[in-house]
Formats: C-alpha cells, sequence, structure tokens
C-alpha cells in the first residue's frame, strides 16, 4: 500500500524528542537547527505503507521522529530484499534533494506507525544553499550507508548462513532493540531475518533453535532477546 501521508498543524520542532540524535543537522547552531526543523511538515506515515516507491522521483525528504522504517529491493524475479533498518533520526528520500530528478533505486516502507519531518524538493534546495553543513552531513550519512553495503555484500559472498544471520542480529540489536532484563530484545520475524539474512526462513528456524538451545537467544511470538553478541558470533563462526 502506498502511503496517503496525513499533515499536522503542529509545530514541527514540537515533534522531535530533545534527547533524539539527528546527523542530519549536526554542527549546526540551535538556531540553524530550529530553522530547518520548522521549515519542514509533519507527517503520519502508517505501518506497513510505502513511503518511497523504488525506481520513482521520489519528491520529499523524510526524517523520520518516531516509529521504525525499512529500506527494500524489489529485484527483476520479485524477489524482496530488506537492506537497512531505519530508527528515530535516521533521514530517507534523499533523492529529492538532488537538482535533477532521479528514480530512488530502492523502496522505503514503514514497519511501525510513524512520525516523521518532511521537506518537498524547493524547501531542500534552499536549504542546502544555506545551510552548506547539511550537504556535508548528507554525504557522511551516505557513507555510512555504503559502508553498511559493502559489508553486506561481502558477508553474502564470503560467510556462512549462519554468519551472516548472526551479524543481522547484532546490528539490528544495536539499531532497533530495546533493553530488557537478560539481553536486547528485537520485535523481529523469522521471514524478516531470512529476508536480511539473504537465507531461507527454514534456515533462520534451525539457527535460531539451536542458537536458543544454547542459551545465546531467546526467541517467542515475533521477538528475539539477544543475550550477548560475542557469544552469538562464537557459536556462529
Amino acid at each position: 500500500m502506498v502511503v496517503k501521508q496525513s499533515r499536522k498543524t503542529i509545530s514541527p520542532t514540537t515533534t522531535v524528542s530533545r534527547d533524539l540524535r539527528l546527523p542530519f543537522i549536526e554542527g549546526l547552531s540551535p538556531s540553524e537547527r530550529e530553522a530547518i526543523l520548522s521549515a519542514a511538515t509533519p507527517r503520519q506515515l502508517p505501518a506497513k505503507s510505502i513511503v518511497v516507491e523504488q525506481g520513482r522521483p521520489g519528491n520529499h525528504l523524510f526524517l523520520l521522529t518516531i516509529g521504525r522504517a525499512r529500506n527494500f529491493l524489489i529485484t527483476e524475479t520479485g524477489e524482496k530484499l530488506l537492506l537497512n533498518w531505519l530508527a528515530p533520526g535516521d533521514i530517507f528520500g534523499a533523492y529529492a534533494g538532488l537538482a535533477t530528478p532521479l528514480p530512488s533505486p530502492f523502496g522505503v516502507e514503514t514497519v511501525k506507525d510513524c512520525n516523521a519531518l518532511a521537506w518537498d524538493r524547493a524547501t531542500v534546495r534552499r536549504l542546502v544553499t544555506r545551510y552548506p553543513r547539511l550537504l556535508d552531513n548528507g554525504l557522511l550519512i551516505a557513507a555510512s550507508y555504503l559502508t553498511w553495503l559493502l559489508a553486506a555484500h561481502e558477508a553474502l559472498i564470503c560467510h556462512p548462513a549462519q554468519q551472516r544471520l548472526a551479524q543481522v542480529l547484532v546490528v539490528l540489536a544495536q539499531r532497533i532493540g530495546q533493553r530488557v532484563s537478560g539481553g536486547v530484545e528485537l520485535d523481529v520475524t523469522n521471514e524478516e531475518l531470512a529476508h536480511s539474512a539473504n537465507v531461507t526462513s527454514f534456515t533462520v528456524s534451525r539457527l535460531m533453535t539451536d542458537w536458543q538451545r544454547q542459551g545465546v537467544v531467546v526467541k517467542d511470538r515475533g521477538k528475539v532477546v539477544l543475550r550477548s553478541p560475542e557469544r552469538l558470533f562464537i557459536h556462529a563462526a
């Protein structure tokens, strides 16, 4: 489902938690940050909806403030591959900031109900011209995505299934995990893990059962508690 984004009339700056790290506007003064955030439009993005369509030019840059989303790729054979996950503080739809509209090479979908700030293309171009630090920050964010992509590609070629799955779990724990008694809890299904690690759901189920038996993880109804990343890597080696 392609999302129909609802607009809110409240101030954009009131939707951003003071504790939320925002790499996109790091290094800017408080007044500059306020001006940039105030130029955005608050949006509500329902769960399980497409916000950025693969293969189509996007018209908005988004900053996720609440919820969870993820990048995905539909292959020529129709297979869906899950790429990196997006947490509050992340941006997506950055192609909207380019002077020449280009189709997005991947899509973005929400996993949970989300709140976001959105800037249209003209606003993004104006802000980048006025605040060049935004371009620097955007390039740093793009570089971090490229680093992740290279690591994922290396793992796909060089690492067996259990190591790829272990790496996915550890990265997700860092990105979207919630600290609970006994470890870090992930709200993720076997199917999502399979798409992220490029393995079958059967392989995920088998490995998770083995790791649970060894006391490394606890799996229950779409949730995983990762007890120790270090132990997980040892058992996956």
